[in-house]
């Protein structure tokens, strides 16, 4: 009887673990979703943030667990996940996060967990317990996301520059600060629908390995979906201010119009990959968005040294946070097992 309420409250020290989790990652990505709308001008910071919290909770009656789904049971093999490797993931992930936080970098929370996943795993039995199908998917979209956003921003730019070049430029910045509400709205729908789906993803994965959820459901427990959604819900309305500063002018400055275009880009290639299942990073995807719609004017308009450092950020991402939750794995199984 004592380990069956050991093993609860280890549970229960998880799940809490997972929630923290995923409340810093909509306080780190709360930049994404607003950095563009606050640095022109369209909404003040207290504002945006509560709009933003508002999309990112109301995604949960738009899109479907594909991605939870990809997390939970698509990344390692079945029997292999434990409480250590769950721990070990989580710890290698905030860790990361705290730390490019508290920088300013604006990383992937998402690369982060499945950085920390892919660590404890390999710590605990080696790199075949791995999903090679997951991972690549995985991987491929640190690449093709911020690619997406970047084609998809430019050539709403383009679109829009074409369609407007008749009007008076007071006219254009008066309707793009009303249409940004929309485009921001749609990009913190993505961002909620996505980031959220992967903290349910690690919870459900731990009820499987605990035994607390089936390997055959076919979906997680409604309590952890809504317990997600509310926690990055609320990580937003907290805001991550350090981020929103390089976000919205460091890489270019922003008018409502490129504002629009760039949120608009990021938000179809969030709605894509969450209907496809694949976990990816709004980070990549609303700066390669930007970067596109900055590039559109002209090359020297984007500051492409920013741009580069935060490229290293993405290529550490998932080495570091797999180092840190290896090292976390292993300090968990000596202490615990």
């Amino acid at each position: 009887m004592e380990t069956v309420q050991a093993a609860l409250w280890v549970v229960i020290l998880l799940v809490a673990l997972a929630l923290i989790f995923d409340f810093m990652n909509g306080f780190h990505d709360a930049a994404n979703s607003i950095a563009t709308v606050v640095s022109t001008g369209v909404l003040k910071p207290t504002q945006a943030v509560v709009f933003a919290a508002f999309f990112n909770f109301v995604a949960i009656f738009i899109f479907h667990l594909s991605v939870a789904a990809t997390v939970g049971k698509g990344i390692v093999q079945p029997g292999v996940v434990d409480t250590h490797v769950v721990f070990g993931a989580l710890v290698g992930a905030i860790t990361w996060n705290v730390i490019t936080w508290y920088y300013g970098i604006p990383s992937s929370s998402s690369h982060a967990l499945i950085g920390g996943i892919v660590g404890a795993v390999i710590a605990k039995s080696g790199a075949g317990s791995l999903v090679s199908s997951g991972i690549i998917k995985t991987v491929s979209f640190i690449f093709v996301s911020p690619v997406l956003g970047f084609l998809l921003g430019s050539m709403m730019m383009v679109l829009v520059a074409h369609i407007c070049r008749r009007v008076r430029p007071s006219k254009v910045d008066k309707w793009f600060r009303r249409l940004q509400l929309v485009s921001a709205g749609a990009y913190s729908l993505g961002h909620g629908g996505n980031d959220a789906q992967k903290t349910i993803g690690i919870i459900w994965m731990m009820l499987i390995a605990t035994g607390y959820a089936a390997v055959g459901d076919k979906a997680p427990p409604t309590w952890t979906v809504i317990s997600c959604y509310a926690a990055i819900g609320l990580g937003t309305m907290f805001g991550g201010w350090r981020i929103v500063k390089t976000m919205g002018q460091k890489i270019t400055k922003l008018k409502p119009v490129g504002g629009f275009c760039a949120e608009t880009g990021g938000a179809m290639t969030l709605f894509l990959a969450t209907a496809l299942g694949i976990p990816v990073s709004t980070t990549h995807t609303i700066t390669g968005a930007i970067v596109g719609v900055g590039s559109t004017q002209r090359a020297s308009a984007v500051r492409w040294g920013v741009a580069g450092n935060i490229v290293w950020a993405w290529v550490l991402t998932i080495p570091a946070s797999a180092f840190v939750a290896a090292i976390a794995y292993w300090v968990s199984f000596q202490v615990f097992d």
